[in-house]
């Protein structure tokens, strides 16, 4: 119990400092005219949307950036490790904030291309990849180097020269999977906010220390931003929080050799994730749809639930996966 003390006091503080920065995000972002714009041929209901401010996710960041680099110094467990997650965020978050400033600028919901997206995100996670197999570490520091631990066997597999495509494949897969969940008024920072709390409390039945800290401030972080994000929605996160949360999800977890926990806990990223592949795979060989739209929570939305519900029943499912990933670790 005493293991999260200094995960609570980060997700408070980093709660407060986020409602805090996107109140005042708010109305500097409708002044600098960075809106979103919602593409035409998304759900008709949500062309109302139009013009409300994005790249909130500033917030989200920076608010979970200064609560860890606060706590960790308190509790003295502030290192390279810590560093290197809070670096991958930013360097993630980047990437999305120079998505958003595209779709501002050119008054449009392109962005960047995908070409150009997935360069910088194979470049960042390259470096990370190989930061993780010098430093990461399993429970009680003893398993490190190219280990990735197991569920259900309860075992760390080493991966050897599997590893750091494996972890490139984690760290893209996971901020894309974030990024298309972004779809709905607080889906993807409600979502991010339980699966973050799940990681806090595996990272402590882990005996780690400053990871907890990292999931306790963006839960934290996540929270206070969706006092204002959810519906409706008086800001958007943007690429800028999105990316940058499916980045710190990913770098954390694999900080912790816990990336199979995550993706369990995650299992509504990976089903977004998935019905865009099926759909589009669907498509190119029929020329119909699989979904009535894609991502799958623009299907439900099409199939008469209201925004609300969708959200609600998102929310719902990743607690049980959440539940089940804690099952699955004590097994």
């Amino acid at each position: 119990m005493q293991n999260l003390i200094y995960p609570v006091i980060a997700t408070i503080t980093a709660w407060v400092l986020s409602a805090l920065f996107t109140k005042m995000l708010i109305p500097f972002l409708e002044k600098k005219q960075f809106r979103q714009f919602v593409r035409e041929e998304g759900p008709q209901s949500h062309l109302s949307k139009t013009g409300t401010p994005s790249m909130g996710g500033l917030a989200i960041i920076n608010a979970a950036a200064v609560a860890t680099l606060t706590v960790t110094a308190i509790s003295e467990s502030f290192d390279i490790r810590i560093a290197g997650v809070i670096l991958l965020m930013y360097l993630f978050a980047l990437i999305g904030f120079i998505d958003d400033y595209e779709k501002a600028i050119k008054k449009n919901n392109a962005g960047i291309s995908p070409k150009q997206k997935i360069v910088m995100q194979f470049g960042f996670s390259l470096a990370f990849a190989v930061f993780a197999a010098y430093y990461s570490y399993g429970a009680y520091g003893i398993v490190g180097g190219t280990e990735v631990w197991i569920p259900f066997i309860d075992k760390y597999v080493d991966f050897g020269i599997l590893y750091i495509p494996f972890e490139i494949f984690v760290l893209i897969a996971f901020s894309n999977a974030v990024n298309l969940t972004d779809g709905l008024d607080g889906l993807a920072s409600g979502v991010t906010a339980l699966v973050s709390i799940f990681m806090v409390i595996a990272g402590t039945a882990f005996y780690f220390t400053g990871e907890p800290v990292i999931f306790g401030a963006v839960a934290g972080g996540c929270l206070g931003f969706l006092m204002f994000n959810r519906n409706p929605a008086k800001i958007f996160m943007g690429d800028t929080g999105s990316m940058a949360l499916g980045g710190v999800l990913a770098a954390g977890a694999i900080m912790m050799k816990l990336e199979f926990l995550l993706a369990i806990a995650g299992l509504v990223y990976v089903i977004e994730a998935l019905s865009v592949i099926i759909q589009v795979t669907y498509f190119k060989k029929t020329r119909k749809r699989f979904f009535k739209m894609a991502p799958i929570h623009h299907h439900f939305e099409l199939c008469g639930m209201s925004e609300k519900k969708v959200v609600a029943m998102f929310w719902a499912a990743t607690l049980v996966f959440c539940l089940l990933a804690i099952l699955i670790m004590n097994i």
